[in-house]
């Protein structure tokens, strides 16, 4: 095969995911501003009778020094107090969280602690999800994590959807980084909790229909979860796992920006990096899990959805690194790349279209588009960007010798940072 071929290859695959986020990037700006003609617009004004029950489920695992915040946050939702219940799940805290949280079970009859001990403990989110199902009373299921400080609106918002739509199996909000201005790194989190987190889940709705659960902020009905048997305990990334099962079972997913909340991101390199490497190794499981049946599906949105996930992770990671090692045997005579052709122009081409591409996200966001952002922009490129090719290559090597030898999987906790002021 020659290096011809090969270039080739590999600037086909970078361009057509490149322009595939650009055409995201535009339904998302697109879908929010429908949303925003829509927050202007009167809301239904229901009794409180009128609005269903609701339980909302927080794992908690060593959570002292954020726990307090969330309750606080939770404490102050705009809805019905004998409507809904707030869930903590102690999973075996060798902390303060579950003393802090029985604090506030004395002092609200909203607040509920179910305290896991083993065996039935730190088996990981969607074991500790699965546990708080088992007390939960409420229609709908929504689901927020120790370090999340949703907008008091945001319940109401995701159950107000789920009611409009019988056909939504389950509602999505989108979140926004609390300590975004914290350093560098989360300041670049910031930036890829915008574009590819809010904006191409607003981008893919907007086009296609289709919206993926994230880990937190999110409704889903009671009687589907019971349906399914609850959360997959083996899926290092519950939220996509069950998303792909609720399109099989005939539901859409609808993501919905209005619905905001806040979350803390991590704010060294060390803990991004184990962060991002569960949520690779989590989602090429759900990747190898489903794509043998992928020929028997009923459902497109499943089929797009699969197919997108296995060329980020997979034929896009493959043209970025091929087109790094040929320009490194190029430079160093081991390969001849005969073609003609602008190539250094089409490189900046691309520069461009990914500052373009994230200018667009940032704009959606007022106080986003800013000098100093893109600035971060222009860095962000040749770095943070780039780590992202050996985290996927590492992740997947680790993912592959656990198949292999068979090792049992465990679920690594994010480790939490002392936060902000709470939003309000």
């Amino acid at each position: 095969m020659s290096g011809n071929f090969l270039f080739l290859l590999s600037l086909g695959s970078i361009w057509v995911m490149l322009l595939y986020h650009m055409f995201l990037m535009l339904g998302g700006y697109l879908y929010s501003e429908q949303m925003e003609r829509l927050r202007a617009q009167p809301r239904r004004q229901r009794t409180d009778d009128e609005w269903p029950t609701v339980s909302v489920l927080i794992p908690a695992h060593n959570e002292e020094i954020v726990i307090r915040y969330t309750l606080d946050a939770m404490l102050r939702l705009d809805y019905p107090r004998d409507r809904i219940e707030i869930i903590v799940i102690d999973d075996n805290s060798q902390d303060k969280t579950g003393e802090i949280v029985d604090e506030y079970c004395r002092r609200d009859s909203r607040v509920r602690c179910l305290h896991l001990k083993p065996p039935h403990a730190a088996k990981g989110k969607s074991n500790a999800l699965n546990q708080g199902l088992t007390i939960a009373s409420g229609e709908f299921i929504i689901v927020y994590d120790a370090d999340n400080t949703p907008n008091s609106a945001a319940v109401k918002y995701l159950v107000e959807a789920a009611l409009e739509d019988p056909t939504l199996g389950a509602v999505t909000g989108k979140f926004r980084v609390i300590n975004a201005k914290k350093n560098l790194l989360t300041r670049f989190i910031n930036i890829e909790t915008i574009s590819f987190q809010w904006m191409a889940q607003a981008g893919r709705w907007h086009w296609f229909g289709i919206s993926t659960i994230p880990g937190t902020n999110f409704l889903i009905r009671r009687s589907l979860l019971e349906e399914m048997g609850g959360w997959d305990v083996k899926a290092l990334t519950e939220d996509t796992e069950m998303s792909i099962r609720l399109y099989e079972m005939g539901y859409k997913i609808r993501f919905f920006p209005l619905a905001i909340t806040w979350e803390q991101e991590p704010e060294t390199w060390k803990v991004w990096f184990r962060q991002r490497t569960r949520w690779v190794r989590g989602n090429q499981y759900v990747i190898v899990k489903n794509l043998p049946r992928i020929v028997r599906r009923k459902q497109g949105r499943i089929v797009f959805d699969l197919i997108y996930f296995f060329f980020t992770y997979f034929v896009f990671l493959v043209g970025v690194v091929l087109s790094h090692l040929l320009m490194l045997l190029n430079m160093l005579g081991l390969v001849n790349i005969t073609l003609p052709g602008p190539f250094l122009l089409i490189w900046l081409l691309a520069y461009i279209l990914f500052i373009v591409e994230m200018m667009v996200a940032l704009a959606i966001e007022k106080t986003e588009l800013t000098a100093r952002n893109f600035f971060t922009l222009m860095l962000m490129y040749v770095t943070y960007s780039q780590l992202w090719l050996y985290l996927i290559i590492r992740s997947t090597w680790l993912q592959i010798r656990a198949v292999i030898i068979r090792e049992e999987w465990k679920w690594d906790k994010t480790q939490r940072f002392q936060p902000p002021a709470a939003q309000k």
